[in-house]
């Protein structure tokens, strides 16, 4: 059995406390993870702050540079051994997990290679009251060492989206992976160790939160700024431990996403956009669609167009070739999204499809399968509607006018994605102005520049990350002013 151990200052580090990790396809256990305690926590920051002052704080940038593009390089070099451990930690379908999650992982750590590569600072030149001159300059320099706290859903790409910009800088790492996909963050500390990147500028701790490797790290004081995606509730407890040492944080938190959808659209084009939304990646997406608002005109033929869709995505085993629909995380994830079913039913909504567990073969039962499911008749007050669910679900609800749906829509504490289908350029301008998010996609969803800024509004986070953004959380830019 496969035993994930911490990876501290370059080494391989047991603690004795042990964790099962399970593959949620058919909950058998595939690997005891060591959890990490105040002790190790301790060992990991100093070995950052070491680093940092030596081997990794020496170099210069196009010797990080070169170093993150050798470590994208052997992620892709050992591509299937990635890929293998993130299908068996997430249950995702091959095809899902081979384009998106390991290909992206890997491209982070080029892009913000790059970006740090090329970015300019300011100057300026200034007279002085002696009738002198002045230069000032900007000079950025890395935070110290981030605390990165991943979630689990997508491990590796939103893993390395922060390791990536942070090493470009010059900062060193302590990674917290979710307890419940230790793998790639795991497999990552041997191509660190085989590029040759300093020991201690990349550290994983494992382990749970309160009590455990998440808070000890979160509240460490040797730990300079802490970067965090998942639930909004995790991130509020993070902050208050950011506020001893006032320390920067930088958040990406939940979503309750509105889909929009107007009479004029490409109604084939909007019916795949949502379908793929709100179920790809079994719903697990910070930046799905659980609510979807249609224009009357076509919305009953929308809702029967969609759930033809959704009846045609087929559970399975990740390798075999006609899956197209995988698992929930694990066993606690699905009894929450099931309770969400359950209040569905209990407040009256109409099942469109879904609703409950599917029938799987043998070998199989004990997964943390649900059904994808669609719902309509449920009112804006309903929890199902004001609630993150995280899982493959959505509720339609129709709508007659652009002023009406964006009421609707900002009608939420939750403020980081919306996609928009309408052939009118003036309605799309007008929306993606008028929606309280951090993006706003029109006729697309999850179509990224990375350059460009990504986070959210409201109680969806902190901070935008992404291009030269992610310098703002990443680096201090320090003012050098020469009198002349």
């Amino acid at each position: 059995m496969t035993e994930f151990k911490n990876f501290i200052d370059g080494e391989w580090v047991a603690t004795g406390r042990t964790f099962e990790d399970r593959n949620p396809v058919d909950n058998s256990v595939i690997g005891l993870v060591h959890e990490a305690g105040q002790a190790e926590i301790d060992t990991a920051v100093r070995a950052a702050q070491a680093a940092l002052d030596g081997p990794w704080g020496n170099l210069t940038v196009q010797q990080r540079v070169d170093l993150l593009y050798g470590v994208a390089d052997e992620i892709n070099r050992r591509f299937d051994d990635f890929l293998a451990a993130e299908i068996a930690d997430t249950g995702k379908p091959h095809a899902l997990a081979s384009h998106v999650d390991i290909p992206r992982g890997a491209a982070n750590f080029k892009v913000f290679a790059d970006m740090i590569r090329n970015v300019p600072t300011e100057s300026f030149s200034m007279a002085t009251p002696d009738v002198g001159h002045a230069l000032n300059y900007g000079v950025r320099t890395p935070r110290g060492v981030i605390a990165v706290v991943c979630p689990w859903n997508l491990p590796l790409l939103l893993m390395t989206w922060k390791v990536g910009p942070a090493l470009a800088c010059g900062n060193t790492v302590v990674v917290k992976p979710s307890e419940e996909t230790p793998a790639t963050a795991t497999l990552l500390g041997e191509v660190m160790n085989k590029v040759g990147v300093p020991k201690g500028v990349y550290n994983v701790v494992h382990g749970f939160g309160p009590d455990s490797a998440g808070a000890f790290l979160t509240a460490h004081p040797g730990v300079n700024a802490i970067t965090f995606t998942g639930e909004t509730r995790t991130g509020e407890a993070i902050m208050k431990a950011a506020a001893n040492g006032v320390r920067p944080v930088s958040f990406e938190l939940g979503g309750k996403n509105a889909g929009i959808v107007f009479a004029d659209c490409d109604f084939d084009a909007a019916v795949a956009g949502i379908a793929r939304s709100a179920f790809e990646n079994t719903g697990q997406v910070c930046l799905g669609t659980e609510r979807v608002y249609v224009q009357r005109p076509i919305y009953e033929r929308f809702v029967d167009a969609l759930a033809v869709r959704v009846r045609s995505l087929r559970p399975g085993r990740p390798l075999d070739e006609g899956t197209t629909f995988g698992p929930l995380i694990s066993q606690e994830h699905r009894s929450k999204v099931l309770s969400y079913y359950e209040k569905a039913r209990a407040e009256g909504a109409v099942v469109v499809t879904g609703g409950g567990v599917p029938d799987m073969p043998a070998g199989l039962q004990a997964g943390a399968w649900v059904e994808p499911t669609i719902w309509t008749g449920l009112p804006e007050t309903s929890p199902v509607i004001r609630e993150e669910i995280f899982g493959p679900c959505c509720h339609i609800a129709p709508f007659d006018t652009e002023a009406e749906v964006v009421v609707k829509a900002n009608d939420t504490p939750y403020g980081l994605a919306a996609t928009v289908w309408t052939r009118d350029a003036a309605v799309a301008h007008r929306m993606g102005r008028a929606l309280d998010v951090g993006i706003c996609w029109i006729n697309a969803w999850f179509l990224r520049d990375l350059r460009t800024a990504f986070g959210g509004a409201k109680q969806s986070g902190i901070g935008r990350e992404g291009g030269v953004h992610s310098l703002e959380f990443y680096t201090e830019l320090r003012n050098v002013c020469v009198k002349l």
